[in-house]
């Protein structure tokens, strides 16, 4: 859907002062779909681990191989060192062929067989961990995906691996949302697309010659809710990936914005100006009736929902700039959670209630930090200096957010704790607004 409207706000100059502040106004080169990897800081305590190419029968598709895409998931997490091919001493493909001798030579803590077997218009997988110091098969499962969906059987796999061996569910089957802009002849075009987590399979949603922010999914994964300026002011929108159906939910005067589901799904919280001031709500879905959650003179801005899915982060400038504050319930007093800068902003909480990530500035340069919710300990995970837009992943372990490097635009994704990275640049030009899908069971 295309839209080409190009009207006047008509917002509060505060609330749109504050929104060209701290939301993601994504602009410059032409950008393509495809988001590409590079595995940028590896982590000194990765765990070795063989992922042996799986052997193949009938008339399998081209492409890449379902090892080869499960080698590189275990490897942009940043806590697996995958042994390359080329080095491995033989290639088993069932648990009767491992010898453990061979892999403990080769500095091996765990080894991945499978064989891979066409069975009409499917794909079936059969696989093996096999732990190398104790000599014992941890894991070993059947798995199978239509001819033409290899790439969602390997992340599949890879999240069994992952969750095997780590005790946390593997979140290579999520979804990234996220925005680009292409320019061109002084015209814009905004894209909102969704890829896989490393960057393939990219599908743009939405198109529009007026900015697109703020992407957020649904706890089912089936919807996204977003801003899009297409009628020449803010309003809020929900959009079904699977139909393509989209319903605007929020358009009063002045700013509709920082869009957030509920844990059930049924309501959002959002920043509505429509009283005159920027103020945290709640709205029932279905019902479209509105609960007004903050009241106070400063600009309280980008709510979400904590762990618990009975309080909300956002940030507020009250204290005299943007800063990040928390209430245990809709109805229990704002405490303040970040003290270490004059600027801290966009909170994404992890799912566990341990931490909290958002955007740090210090000195003249944007970093991603995260605050001990326990312990109130501070600490700055990046080291680029235009980092926004953090989202954290799923299973807790990664942080993707938005950020320049070499002048470019692309989105990194680094561990939890601030260790191994890799980078999604689009090929070309701008992409931002990352934000991470839920896991779907």
């Amino acid at each position: 859907m295309t839209n080409r409207t190009k009207t006047g706000t008509g917002l509060p100059r505060a609330a749109m002062a504050w929104l060209l502040m701290i939301a993601v106004m994504v602009a410059g080169t032409p950008a393509s779909a495809e988001l590409l990897i590079r595995i940028t800081e590896g982590a000194d305590s990765a765990i070795p681990v063989a992922v042996v190419p799986f052997s193949e029968s009938g008339n399998l598709p081209s492409g890449d191989k379902v090892s080869s895409i499960v080698r590189d998931d275990l490897t942009m997490s940043g806590e697996f060192r995958p042994l390359p091919p080329e080095k491995m001493l033989s290639l088993p493909s069932e648990g009767a062929e491992v010898y453990f001798r061979d892999w403990r030579l080769l500095g091996q803590r765990y080894v991945l067989v499978g064989q891979l077997e066409r069975k009409g218009d499917r794909i079936e997988a059969r696989y093996e961990l096999f732990d190398v110091n104790r000599e014992q098969r941890i894991m070993g499962a059947t798995a199978s995906s239509s001819i033409n969906s290899a790439r969602s059987l390997a992340h599949h796999i890879s999240d069994k691996v992952y969750e095997a061996i780590t005790g946390v569910p593997g979140a290579f089957s999520t979804k990234l949302a996220y925005i680009t802009l292409q320019r061109s002849g002084g015209q814009s075009v905004y894209r909102l697309q969704v890829s896989d987590v490393d960057g393939k399979r990219a599908r743009v949603r939405l198109e529009s010659d007026e900015p697109i922010l703020s992407p957020a999914w649904s706890p089912d994964g089936r919807k996204l809710a977003y801003v899009s300026f297409e009628t020449g002011k803010p309003a809020i929108y929900i959009h079904e990936l699977a139909s393509g159906d989209r319903t605007r939910i929020a358009d009063f005067p002045g700013l509709n914005s920082a869009p957030a589901f509920s844990h059930d799904g049924r309501s959002l919280l959002m920043t509505l100006s429509k009283d005159g001031n920027a103020e945290i709500y709640k709205m029932d879905i279905q019902s479209g009736s509105l609960k007004r959650l903050t009241n106070h003179w400063s600009i309280d801005t980008e709510p979400v929902w904590d762990h618990t899915g009975e309080g909300f982060f956002f940030t507020s400038d009250r204290s005299g700039g943007p800063q990040i504050y928390h209430k245990t319930s809709e109805n229990a007093a704002p405490r303040r959670i970040t003290f270490g800068s004059r600027y801290n902003a966009r909170p994404r909480p992890d799912n566990d209630g341990e931490y909290v990530y958002y955007v740090h500035q210090r000195d003249s340069s944007f970093h991603i930090a995260r605050t001990n919710l326990q312990t109130e300990e501070e600490t700055v995970l990046t080291r680029t200096g235009s980092d926004e837009s953090p989202s954290v992943s799923p299973n807790g372990r990664m942080v993707i957010y938005a950020t320049k490097k070499g002048g470019n635009s692309v989105l990194t994704v680094i561990a939890a704790d601030g260790g191994a990275a890799y980078s999604l640049p689009s090929s070309e030009g701008e992409v931002r607004d990352p934000a991470w899908s839920p896991i779907v069971r």
